[in-house]
């Protein structure tokens, strides 16, 4: 209980004091996190549109993929993608590995399947005669597309929701790929895990809180996004 509380007062240190290191690693977390979010989301909802609007062969294959994907851990997609990026990986020569990157490409993969995922049950959610509806009154396809991505803001929100929180608390696909090098590739979940390493316990807290101060202010801006009738 004592470390708890030496936590929170040494991550209030930190962030009043305006600790260059600290304030290093947050923006690294943030944009490495960020970006990987955005991709996860430009590639994976369209996808997630698709699986649910069209019939096609091997589509349940294909479903399942994505729900196998949902729950494969990321420290597997770490190590497959550190074997594409290694030096001696069909990769190699682009010299990504230990870059951030390389972070953000892991990320992107493992938000990816979440993000199509929870696309595709929101708009399977709908009202399936919509689409019809939609059409016969003249509007085209990207028209159509884009009126059910409103309809089912909830669950797309949902997916941000979900795929932001799976990356930014990721840590053993993030090491693997990055490295964990101060200045270049540290963010807050390997921060932490090298000061417990090292002992510090106080300070492992106090980055743990600023960690969830951020993911607790992302979540919460999304579900005031989410619950926003002006949007519906």
């Amino acid at each position: 209980m004592n470390t708890i509380v030496e936590g929170a007062i040494r991550a209030f240190e930190l962030l009043t004091s305006g600790d260059r290191d600290v304030f290093q690693v947050t923006v690294l977390t943030l944009v490495v996190s960020g970006i990987a979010t955005v991709i996860s989301l430009l590639l994976g909802i369209p996808l997630g549109l698709w699986l649910a609007l069209e019939d096609f062969a091997g589509k349940q294959v294909l479903i399942s993929l994505v729900n196998f994907g949902m729950g494969l851990p990321p420290v597997v997609m770490g190590l497959v993608v550190s074997l594409l990026l290694w030096r001696s990986g069909p990769l190699g020569s682009l010299n990504l590995m230990y870059t951030p990157t390389a972070m953000i490409l892991t990320q992107a993969a493992i938000a990816f399947s979440i993000v199509v995922g929870f696309s595709f049950a929101a708009i399977v959610s709908l009202n399936p005669n919509l689409r019809l509806r939609l059409l016969s009154m003249g509007a085209t396809p990207w028209q159509v597309n884009w009126l059910l991505i409103k309809e089912a803001r909830l669950g797309l929100v949902a997916a941000v929701i979900a795929g932001f929180g799976r990356v930014i608390s990721e840590v053993g696909a993030s090491m693997m790929v990055g490295g964990n090098i101060k200045g270049q590739t540290r963010v807050l979940t390997t921060a932490i895990v090298m000061e417990v390493g090292k002992g510090n316990y106080d300070i492992a807290m106090a980055i743990a809180f600023i960690l969830l101060m951020i993911t607790y202010s992302v979540v919460v801006s999304l579900t005031i996004l989410q619950q926003d009738k002006k949007l519906l």
